[in-house]
């Protein structure tokens, strides 16, 4: 196969970072190009909600690369540049700036943006935490002194917000649809461990009940739920899930559902292919379609779309991970790996929910398909280890780890 003359990667994210560098790391000496419509270098997300919202890290911390580390390796990186659109048959991007750029090889890497609550635009002191911008306009009015602060959605993301706040000592009130939180992804026993870790710990914690109506003339003043109570609110963060940036794709002759539909090799098109969070593909490993929002996706799916483009289809290989994540409240380091989800069976490995350090087994179809740990990192990453080489439910479950 001839590689692509040149590589174009839109989006200066984790994903198209790591794209770019593996492409050199595989010798690739042709031009790339890295495009973000942000005006910074790339950096990493995890912080954001943690070190960077708390203020223990300075906001440049964050960062992945420098400018000198992208030039020495002949990356070229456009900011504050945002593509709207793209024909696959002349392979034309278009921007938002009125220029165009023909592309030869495509790395789609746009990732996904936070959903918001409507009707919200027009008042001060409501946040979504998704990007550097986000938490550094967050951190400036948490700084001001306000005493109340509402988050709206108890996943990972406004879980982990909840905690930073809440342990920088502002009043907390935590609101989920769902009677518990995390149940979804989970299971309802191992969601109400959160809820009671949150609880403990003096959050206000609101389940089953969504948000109605949000209250202010110029700023957020209060919260009205379903269940008819309202909720004093001087900041309202929502963190009620992302969507993946795929609407300047709609026309341009790619398959879009709920992200950049791919092969299981992550070919979205003829020397196309898509990484991170924007990415649709199905895993062989566990027989399902899926779009995986992880750091640890973005790092290897980046990689492995970048040598796609560089094989030809009789050399590409799928891209089979072990999802893996992890997030921190307060003092429980929460991780999980594989595919967990409810209705599968269950078995405690170690530890007890009544000390919140624990790893839970999740089977299925007589496979382990999943591992949930609380302050377990070690058994999560042996049994991580397991669900890659395909190891029974039944001979987890009995493994001395």
């Amino acid at each position: 196969m001839i590689p692509p003359r040149s590589v174009t990667i839109v989006g200066a994210s984790l994903a198209g970072l790591r794209a770019a560098e593996t492409l050199r790391r595989e010798g690739y000496d042709g031009s790339i190009t890295m495009i973000g419509d942000e005006p910074h270098l790339p950096y990493d997300r995890p912080p954001l909600s943690k070190q960077i919202l708390s203020g223990e890290w300075p906001p440049e911390r964050s960062g992945l690369t420098s400018a000198e580390a992208l030039a020495d390796a002949g990356i070229e990186l456009l900011t504050s540049k945002r593509a709207i659109g793209f024909d696959l048959a002349t392979r034309q991007l278009e921007f938002g700036d009125g220029g165009t750029l023909v592309v030869d090889g495509l790395i789609l890497a746009t990732g996904a943006r936070c959903r918001r609550l409507r009707a919200t635009d027009h008042l001060a002191g409501v946040h979504v935490l998704r990007g550097l911008d986000d938490v550094e306009g967050l951190r400036r009015e948490l700084d001001t002194g306000p005493s109340r602060v509402v988050v709206v959605g108890a996943g990972f993301i406004g879980a982990e917000v909840a905690a930073t706040v809440r342990t920088a000592g502002f009043e907390v009130t935590l609101v989920e649809a769902e009677a518990t939180p995390l149940a979804r992804v989970l299971g309802s026993e191992i969601g109400e461990v959160c809820a009671e870790i949150h609880r403990d710990h003096g959050v206000d914690l609101r389940t089953g009940v969504g948000v109605v109506s949000v209250e202010g003339s110029r700023r957020v003043e209060s919260v009205g739920l379903s269940d008819g109570s309202r909720v004093a609110a001087d900041i309202l963060v929502v963190g009620i899930g992302v969507v993946p940036n795929t609407e300047w794709l709609e026309d341009s002759g790619l398959t879009i559902d709920n992200g950049v539909v791919c092969d299981q090799t992550s070919l979205a098109a003829p020397g196309v292919v898509a990484a991170g969070d924007v990415a649709r593909w199905p895993n062989p490993r566990f027989n399902e379609v899926m779009r995986v929002e992880h750091w640890d996706n973005a790092v290897e799916q980046g990689a492995h779309a970048a040598r796609r483009l560089l094989v030809d289809d009789s050399a590409a290989v799928a891209f089979a991970p072990v999802p893996w994540f992890w997030s921190d409240q307060y003092d429980r380091k929460i991780q999980m790996a594989g595919r967990g989800r409810p209705g599968d069976e269950m078995h405690l490995a170690t530890g007890s929910f009544a000390e919140r350090r624990f790893a839970v087994l999740y089977g299925r179809a007589g496979r382990l398909v999943g591992v949930v740990g609380f302050n377990r990192p070690r058994h999560v990453m042996r049994y991580k280890s397991m669900i890659e080489d395909g190891v029974s439910f039944e001979n987890a479950v009995s493994a001395d780890v």
